[in-house]
């Protein structure tokens, strides 16, 4: 059973928590973070979705600070302020689109996930792990410049889990 499960997650893009043994440190700290109001997708699953959505283009949306956008982005996000995210306009987007929220690490996210959420849309999910999961995984970022292997860290506290990328303040 727990196999078909796990084959019916990965399906919709979603994978299911590693089992314990498995679970990494990042894994723990995660899985305390997370209050589990958004399901997660995982990088890789990601990538498929914004290669082919029958549902329409993902809607990516960075939830981080002005200064952490900045230094790096997911190409094709768009920046919404964590200070400032029940003031963002989406009244022009279907709530039937499928929306994808990030920030550092994914708890900021998956706040405005569940704010998206009430709001009415109907496919929203948090990248599992944020940013951090995106470049640790090997994925590309960029800025107003183009390419770039710099990522925002948020904090000292935060940058040891950068374990792929430059960690760069701006």
């Amino acid at each position: 059973m727990a196999f078909f499960l796990a084959v019916a997650l990965t399906a919709c893009g979603q994978q299911p928590a590693p089992a314990s043994s498995d679970m990494s440190a990042y894994d723990h700290m995660l899985k305390l973070l997370y209050k589990q109001t958004v399901p997660v997708v995982q990088p890789a699953a990601l990538t498929a979705l914004l290669q082919q959505s029958a549902s329409g283009p993902v809607l990516l949306l960075d939830t981080r600070t002005p200064a952490e956008y900045r230094v790096s982005h997911l190409p094709g996000a768009r920046f919404v302020d964590f200070d400032h995210y029940r003031e963002t306009n989406l009244s022009g987007v279907a709530r039937t689109r499928p929306v994808v929220v990030y920030c550092t690490v994914g708890a900021r996210s998956e706040q405005v996930g569940a704010w998206l959420r009430e709001q009415g849309f109907q496919d929203v999910r948090n990248l599992y792990g944020g940013i951090f999961q995106w470049v640790n995984e090997g994925y590309g970022v960029v800025n107003a410049q183009g390419t770039t292997a710099n990522v925002h860290p948020y904090s000292v506290l935060w940058r040891p889990w950068l374990k792929k990328g430059t960690p760069a303040y701006e």
